[in-house]
């Protein structure tokens, strides 16, 4: 019941108006879609929002996932596995089911590389 609601009203869902980074991951095999902007101020995630299409897993668990996000340091989010995921969605899910869960902790993941890679380089 929780995961329809979260997909019938997702938290932070959007566009940042000036990202730091963005980033947009998709699933080829199911259609999920998930584009998230971070903003992101010394080594703390400001702000998330997120946008795009897919099933209700994958809208919950980016859902989710940008409420826990927020305030965090980059090396939190950075750390975040699939078992914490999972605890947030408190739900278990099959294989096909958990690509589609872990595809919005891809995005924020590959966001903060992209952000690391470049703060890096400047």
């Amino acid at each position: 019941e929780h995961i329809i609601d979260l997909y019938k009203h997702p938290l932070n869902q959007g566009t940042l108006k000036n990202p730091t980074v963005s980033f947009r991951s998709f699933n080829p095999l199911c259609g999920d879609d998930i584009t998230v902007d971070l903003l992101i101020r010394g080594d703390r995630v400001l702000d998330i929002c997120h946008r795009g299409s897919g099933c209700a897993i994958s809208q919950a668990s980016i859902s989710l996932l940008s409420e826990h996000v927020k305030g965090k340091s980059v090396n939190k989010v950075l750390s975040l596995k699939k078992k914490d995921l999972l605890r947030l969605l408190g739900i278990e899910l099959g294989p096909v089911r958990l690509k589609c869960a872990l595809l919005g902790l891809e995005a924020v993941h590959q966001c903060l590389f992209h952000f690391s890679n470049n703060d890096l380089h400047e």
